[in-house]
């Protein structure tokens, strides 16, 4: 088996010694090493190279390195080509880590008392226990059910919202855009971990704004098309929102002179609420490689219509 790896370098060298050792009948090339072109039967990429089809002729499937597939255009993909995002426990534990940190610091008005720091005030607020905090987390997926998993262990009244029905234990779920404003409605503090789809580009408006609880909490970690930056500052300047936690922005990085980084009710961190772990990351794509090899659906499948 053949594969080509085009993603960050150092990464890729530690994945091909382990599979050297782990799996020695399959054969990982460096981009721009990629050996005999008619040979690679498997890319895994961020980003693949243009036309990569008459580079990789005989490719069998594109798998992503990261959690999503978003950033892969799939109109210039062939229908029938599977394409593939990242699954593997290391980057859903990093996730829930961040997320959950990003509630308590939102619960316990972290935000507040760091400004009241820099102006050298000593105040105290009250504080509520979880059980009567709203957490509601937008988008149902691998992240987001571990996600809420903790989050209900920590005591949180905890709901959720996705596009199709959805069970989950200890969590009120809510579905479909009939149901959104009633989701909304109930969190204090919303974390979104949407894909990024057609639907969910800008989706984090104005209009969705007003439907929260006056003075809620906002955690973004989904994509950064899905954030209008001038409807979230109007929210915290009106007071409708009170803080935000931005793990993703359009663009990536932000330049020096945009709002966010100086303003006193945002948390803003560069793209590292979660990220692939090296040695789990590779042992997941090497049984994903052998799935299809047994002719087994692969972890991960991005279903076209969709776009996740």
């Amino acid at each position: 088996m053949h594969i080509v790896y085009k993603s960050e370098a150092t990464r890729g060298a530690h994945w091909q010694r382990w599979l050297a050792e782990h799996a020695p009948d399959v054969q990982m090339h460096i981009w721009p090493d990629i050996g005999d072109a008619s040979e690679v039967e498997f890319l895994i990429a961020w980003q693949p190279p243009e036309a990569v089809m008459s580079t990789f002729p005989n490719l069998k499937a594109l798998l992503s390195v990261g959690a999503g597939a978003d950033q892969f255009d799939l109109s210039l993909l062939p229908p029938e080509l599977p394409v593939v995002r990242m699954i593997e426990p290391g980057l859903t534990q990093g996730m829930v880590e961040y997320v959950t940190f990003a509630v308590l610091g939102l619960h316990r008005d972290m935000p507040r008392y760091f400004q009241q720091q820099r102006a050298a005030q000593w105040q105290t607020h009250p504080i509520r226990t979880a059980n009567q905090r709203r957490v509601g987390v937008m988008g149902l997926g691998e992240l987001g059910q571990a996600a809420l998993k903790q989050l209900v262990s920590l005591g949180f009244d905890c709901a959720g919202w996705s596009r199709t029905p959805r069970e989950l234990d200890g969590v009120r779920c809510w579905h479909g855009a009939e149901q959104l404003e009633a989701f909304l409605a109930h969190s204090e503090i919303l974390v979104c971990l949407l894909p990024l789809t057609d639907s969910t580009r800008g989706m984090l408006n104005a209009d969705l704004f007003k439907q929260l609880p006056h003075g809620a909490a906002l955690v973004q970690v989904g994509r950064g098309p899905q954030l209008n930056d001038d409807d979230l500052l109007t929210a915290l300047e009106s007071g409708q929102l009170s803080a935000v936690v931005i793990d993703v922005t359009d663009p990536e990085p932000l330049p020096p002179e945009h709002p966010f980084w100086q303003h006193p009710a945002i948390w803003l961190t560069p793209h590292i609420a979660s990220q692939t772990q090296t040695d789990s990351a590779v042992a997941a794509l090497l049984d994903n490689l052998r799935r299809y090899q047994r002719g087994e659906p692969m972890v991960g499948l991005i279903d076209r219509k969709r776009g996740y």
